[in-house]
């Protein structure tokens, strides 16, 4: 075998973790070529074994897309902008370009009414979006794993979910409600932190350890370093045990949201439409009619059109509304977060107010 013919097969070998979110690329039929991914990197143990093994994967050819770095820098904590050079200094090492960002998200939280968390999390995707879209990508890579995945369905259940809820997050979904971005989770189905961590110190490459990782006023940090080891003296293989009850539930969630949108089109009245929103309003006798599990997605749904999100929609709110289809009398209000309501005006429901 001449020498250049090796080192075509050697370049093509790749490790057991990249073979791995390899086999799951083309399990979601992921672009191989020509597209631009934007991969968000912490900094810590999933992000970086996400983005080590994206670049197994273009070295190797098996992938022949253009890898971007961003990396976010929440300015919560003193170690932000050390992160942030580390990341930096990786990609340059793997030859990747990479976009750093800066965010005030305790102003942000201020502003907003929201908590840390939630504002963090906003800042964050809005940061990859603008990316993305000056970049012409059309995928977004997160490092969730199935712990994410595991912490995610443990908030939800504690917090009141229903089913939609439960089936946690999706490998794959519009980066928001009608974009053309896409964010992509390659990870969720099948690597654990530990396997990222494995495969992290097998690559010689270090990775960042949050302090607000270990910071028990967070309920996520709650949830992982007090829930979940208790629940594992029940049951060694939780984690896997919660990915596969989300996975179930998300399977019989979509059948029921699409029975839902059929619903909300047949009770959509188009002609009668709302100045506050430019949203229409739904007939409230086909809504009352309709059993209760596809009422309520139908609501869902209607809401997340009209306001554009679903933040602070418990299910309290949605029985609100849903009481407002009780009776013959109009006039009545169901308040929502933010300050748009939903009013019960002959025979309609009407969203009204400013979009959160």
């Amino acid at each position: 075998m001449t020498a250049p013919a090796t080192k075509r097969l050697e370049r093509r070998r790749i490790g057991t973790f990249a073979a791995r979110l390899w086999s799951e690329w083309r399990r979601l039929k992921l672009p191989v070529d020509g597209d631009d991914i934007v991969i968000a990197v912490s900094g810590g143990a999933d992000s970086t074994a996400l983005l080590l093994a994206m670049h197994e994967l273009t070295s190797a050819q098996k992938l022949t897309t253009n890898l971007l770095v961003a990396h976010l820098d929440h300015r919560l904590r003193q170690t932000g902008r050390r992160d942030a050079q580390a990341v930096s200094t990786l990609a340059g090492k793997l030859g990747i370009r990479v976009v750093i960002g800066r965010a005030d998200v305790n102003k942000v939280a201020r502003e907003a009414a929201d908590n840390l968390e939630q504002a963090a999390r906003r800042a964050r995707y809005a940061f990859l979006e603008r990316t993305a879209k000056r970049t012409k990508a059309k995928l977004i890579l997160v490092g969730h794993t199935m712990d994410d995945q595991a912490e995610t369905v443990l908030l939800r259940l504690l917090r009141g979910s229903a089913a939609e809820g439960l089936s946690g997050m999706e490998a794959v979904r519009p980066l928001h409600p009608g974009a053309k971005i896409q964010l992509v989770r390659p990870l969720l189905s099948w690597a654990t932190r530990t396997d990222t961590e494995t495969y992290c110190r097998l690559q010689n490459v270090e990775f960042a350890m949050d302090e607000m990782n270990q910071d028990e006023r967070f309920a996520r940090v709650r949830v992982r370093r007090q829930l979940l080891p208790l629940m594992k003296s029940f049951n060694n293989k939780i984690v896997e045990t919660l990915f596969r009850t989300a996975t179930l539930l998300r399977e019989d969630s979509a059948s029921l949201a699409s029975e839902a949108a059929q619903l909300l089109m047949l009770a959509t009245d188009e002609p009668r439409q709302k100045e506050e929103t430019g949203y229409p309003a739904l007939n409230v006798d086909m809504l009352a009619r309709a059993p209760a599990a596809l009422r309520r997605r139908a609501l869902r749904q209607w809401l997340l059109a009209g306001r554009g999100d679903l933040r602070r929609i418990e299910h309290v709110h949605l029985l609100g509304v849903e009481r407002l289809l009780e009776g013959q009398k109009g006039g009545r209000v169901a308040e929502l977060p933010n300050g748009m309501k939903v009013r019960r005006r002959q025979g309609r429901l009407e969203l009204i107010g400013k979009k959160s």
